[in-house]
């Protein structure tokens, strides 16, 4: 019987890019672009493997992680500099890949082990980095390792970050607060500052961490017109919340999720009416704690104080 050898080089381009594809980009990046074979750096070189690059698993202390960040610097990236449009990244590292060249078409950054401090320290005016923060990204994603009961003031937090980077970043349109291992990070501060200490006119999509129910309903008193995603996680419990008025237009929200593990007894007399003024959702997740209420809330309920006033909506969620 012949033995039949078959090289890996010998498959077709089509099944070589599906074998790749399954693979880690960074490492098919990095095995394979600047290698001794051509047709090998050139698959590597594909715009599929270089659109998002995540290099938040790069340990700067590894002398082999640091050796692989260098090679990236200083000849892979610049070979694919056009094609990245998302770089997931540590503070560590971020300056030296964001200036290693220039990327046209990047508009996506997600940030691992943010705090105050690299707020402070890299999203200035006198920052080497602010072109990029400020005219090319549209979408920030930062996941907050500041724990909230580390922070002094959180006046002050909510004015060097929250309140800052909504000034600083002149063309988002997506900003995202995700806590990191678990820990809860400090919450958006509103009540008794004025609308225009943190709002947007491009803002179409915000997830973050506020105080109270009075702080969310700051929210939506027409400082985020444009709007049309809203993720929201209450920290504290609320005392019975402020007169606060509500834009009567919330038609471009199409998206909202409320999500508070404290108890709630609010539940009636406010959440219900805020809802009542989302006729336009599309999808709708609420995980509360109600307490102080004798009634149980059963289909009936859901179909008659909520699905009735949003006949747009095709997915919902509700969890109490």
């Amino acid at each position: 019987m012949n033995r039949l050898n078959i090289n890996l080089l010998d498959l077709p381009d089509e099944i070589l890019l599906l074998i790749l594809k399954k693979l880690n980009n960074i490492d098919v990046l990095y095995s394979l672009i600047d290698v001794n074979n051509d047709h090998l750096n050139s698959l590597a070189q594909e715009k599929t493997y270089s659109h998002t690059l995540n290099f938040a698993s790069i340990d700067n202390d590894s002398v082999i992680d640091q050796e692989k960040l260098d090679r990236f610097c200083k000849i892979i990236l610049p070979k694919i500099h056009e094609n990245v449009k998302y770089f997931i990244l540590e503070p560590l590292s971020m300056e030296c890949i964001l200036l290693t060249a220039d990327y046209p078409n990047l508009t996506e950054l997600k940030l691992f082990n943010f705090t105050e401090e690299i707020c402070l320290k890299y999203f200035t005016n006198e920052s080497s980095l602010r072109y990029i923060f400020q005219e090319k990204l549209t979408h920030l994603t930062l996941v907050n390792s500041d724990e909230r009961p580390k922070i002094e003031s959180l006046r002050t937090y909510n004015e060097n970050v929250y309140e800052h980077i909504l000034k600083f970043f002149r063309n988002l349109k997506h900003l995202s607060f995700i806590d990191a291992h678990h820990r809860s990070h400090p919450s958006l501060l509103l009540c008794d500052s004025p609308s225009i200490s943190f709002f947007s006119a491009n803002l179409t999509y915000l997830s973050i961490n506020v105080y109270t129910f009075d702080d969310f309903l700051y929210l939506l008193d027409g400082r985020f017109k444009q709007l049309t995603i809203l993720i929201v996680r209450i920290s504290r419990k609320t005392k019975l919340p402020s007169v606060i008025s509500i834009t009567d237009n919330l038609s471009n929200l199409k998206c909202f999720s409320l999500i508070c593990y404290r108890r709630l007894d609010i539940y009636d007399e406010h959440i219900l009416p805020l809802l009542h003024h989302m006729t336009c959702l599309e999808k709708l997740t609420i995980y509360l704690c109600i307490s102080k209420r004798d009634k149980f809330i059963d289909n009936s309920h859901l179909e008659n104080e909520i699905l009735r006033y949003m006949p747009h909506l095709h997915s919902f969620i509700f969890l109490y």
